[in-house]
């Protein structure tokens, strides 16, 4: 593990990011042992920008009840950190998985966190955690070898008790060894931490630790929020993005029967007990809006991008020479793929409550940053970070869409005015208007072939998106990406792996394009053209798993598929089998496989569940949603 992770920052903290010191989250503590740790700059790694390094992003402690309990700024979006972070703990401290509890996303007991995005938890923070883990058994060790009297390489650990391996009968628990004690540590240097044949629990198959709450309903989600005196609010919204209110009349609404208009500038929401009669009452404002005329639509904004695309940037660096890889080429091949946008969707959806007293506020929001927001909630209220106060309980999905926080913006801007808690929950046509969305962007590739059936071009230009996912895992002696990113029509954001959903859609529709051209099957085509063992080994793996073959000449209504990824360091090959109705056209996938290298597997059930999620939500951006 490279020790420069393990560093904690004593300099340049902004402390207006931090609601909670470290002196009083430690005196609030009690006793126990406590480990503090820092997963490194956080705009080194591309989470956070500069200014924002934390001295610690976690905290670890072991209690006088023996109990584990980390805290940390994720945030549980359904994609299963709460169990896979108390696995990689509960493992390299030698504890039950049932020991350790998770305290997430609250920015009053948690330290600042960027953000939970990027498939960055389990790669970046795992690690840093198993280190804590790792400190933390050391530490208890010592106390134990203190404690009954023998060196501590006579000691082990087994569900946290630590005993002598030679005398099994002498043991104590770790509950025993942190009665009256407050130790705390600073990690800074790396320990020493468990080898693939010493795990207990990484590795194996673990059913989700809030499966039964959210199961039984028991888990809260913002939504779920209710206080005294609570009211809801929905939002007017105008006919369309850009479009501003001219005239307005909320007479006939105001102050009748249990409602409250209130209206700040654009903002514009309609209050009562009841959420459904808040809607409904929308429709009795008299509104009028100056509509601006629409520079595109979602039909004409590829032709936008490209006809107004600029001189672009050149994504990482280009190799070859363009020309000479147009003179090597046999076939030259030429495409514009076209990629609409595409809406999060979420099963929650954007929700916040927002509570006022006196000075302070306390907000629970569905929302991928809770630090991010409590940031923005300081700039607009003029308050010191301790009086703002932000919790992201459950959320019910986010892909992207939840790193946007206007919902939340919106009701406390709400609450202020009506002097009361307000709950605002986004409608469904909400989301498919008002969310951010995937960008619409067009990818144009020229490429060729030569003879042998390697690609010598590659000349790649990306319209209206950026250049994740663009880099290229084929080995083409001449290339280039070049990026033109332009403004959107719907308010643009990251949508699973941000851009490189369409990226590789682009890519790999054209390696089969290539493909067709030089009469070489799809297969075989990319192992002649990627190098990487690995994600050869990949490629083979799934291609045995599914039971590949040739093209069958004769018409059979069925057909194979297969595409390529790479994504955070990890290989990802796609094979699919469909069916096509000769009268309908509709598509069927009767089954698709999945290979990927993904390292070290925290819990196989949890990276089960979410390849299978990805698939589903890939099909349907891929034949339903538009």
């Amino acid at each position: 593990m490279n020790e420069d992770k393990l560093q904690v920052a004593e300099s340049d903290r902004d402390e207006s990011l931090y609601p909670v010191s470290r002196r009083d989250f430690l005196k609030g503590l009690g006793g126990g042992i406590v480990i503090l740790f820092a997963a490194g700059d956080p705009s080194a790694t591309g989470q956070g920008r500069r200014g924002e390094r934390p001295d610690f992003n976690a905290y670890l402690r072991i209690g006088e009840d023996g109990r584990v309990t980390c805290f940390a700024g994720k945030v549980e979006l359904g994609q299963g950190p709460m169990t896979s972070l108390a696995q990689t703990l509960a493992d390299e401290l030698d504890v039950s998985l049932y020991s350790v509890d998770m305290v997430m996303a609250d920015t009053a007991r948690c330290p600042f966190d960027a953000g939970t995005w990027g498939s960055t938890t389990t790669p970046q923070f795992g690690p840093i955690l198993r280190a804590a883990g790792a400190e933390a058994r050391e530490v208890l060790i010592g106390l134990a070898a203190v404690r009954l009297k023998v060196p501590k390489d006579r000691l082990a650990v087994e569900d946290g008790v630590v005993f002598d391996k030679t005398q099994t009968s002498r043991k104590v628990t770790y509950a025993e060894l942190t009665k009256g004690k407050k130790i705390t540590r600073k990690l800074q240097t790396a320990p020493t931490i468990k080898t693939v044949g010493q795990y207990n629990l990484i590795g194996k198959p673990i059913n989700r630790l809030d499966a039964a709450d959210k199961v039984t309903g028991r888990a809260k989600y913002a939504g779920d929020i209710r206080l005294d005196g609570m009211v809801y609010a929905k939002v007017l919204r105008p006919p369309s993005h850009g479009a501003k209110i001219k005239s307005f009349d909320a007479s006939a609404v105001d102050g009748q029967d249990g409602f409250e208009v209130v209206r700040d500038g654009e903002l514009v929401a309609v209050l009562h007990k009841y959420p459904d009669m808040a809607e409904k009452a929308l429709s009795r404002l008299k509104v009028e809006y100056d509509i601006p005329e629409p520079r595109f639509d979602d039909k004409t904004v590829f032709d936008y991008h490209m006809k107004n695309a600029g001189n672009g940037r050149v994504n990482g660096k280009p190799a070859g020479n363009l020309d000479t890889g147009e003179r090597l080429s046999k076939t030259v091949v030429e495409e514009t793929y076209l990629n609409g946008y595409v809406a999060h969707a979420p099963m929650e959806p954007h929700t916040a409550v927002a509570h006022f007293e006196g000075n302070k506020v306390t907000v629970w929001a569905s929302t991928q940053t809770p630090f991010g927001l409590q940031r923005q909630l300081i700039s607009d209220l003029g308050m010191p970070a301790e009086n703002v106060h932000v919790i992201a309980p459950f959320v019910g999905g986010g892909f992207g869409g939840k790193i946007n926080f206007d919902q939340a913006i919106q009701v406390v801007k709400i609450a202020k005015i009506a002097k009361k808690p307000v709950q605002l929950a986004w409608s469904r046509a909400d989301e498919f208007f008002y969310d951010t969305h995937r960008p619409a962007a067009a990818v144009k590739i020229k490429s060729g072939v030569d003879a042998s059936g390697k690609i010598v071009l590659w000349d790649y230009g990306i319209y209206g998106m950026g250049g994740r996912g663009a880099g290229l895992f084929y080995d083409i002696p001449h290339n280039r990406v070049t990026i033109y990113q332009r403004h959107h029509l719907l308010k643009p954001g990251p949508w699973r792996a941000p851009d490189n959903n369409t990226n590789s859609f682009a890519r790999e529709s054209h390696i089969d394009l290539m493909a067709a051209r030089a009469g070489i099957d799809p297969l075989d085509f990319r192992l002649r053209n990627i190098k990487d063992e690995k994600f050869q080994r990949v490629l083979k793996a799934g291609a045995d798993k599914f039971g590949w073959t040739a093209a069958n000449k004769s018409p059979s209504g069925r057909g194979y598929g297969m595409a390529c990824g790479f994504d955070v360091g990890v290989p990802v090959v796609l094979f699919a089998e469909v069916k096509v109705d000769e009268r309908t056209g509709a598509i069927q996938v009767k089954r698709v496989v999945c290979a990927q290298d993904l390292g070290l597997v925290i819990n196989p059930e949890g990276v089960a569940l979410q390849t299978e999620g990805c698939i589903t939500m890939g099909m349907g951006y891929a034949l339903t949603e538009e």
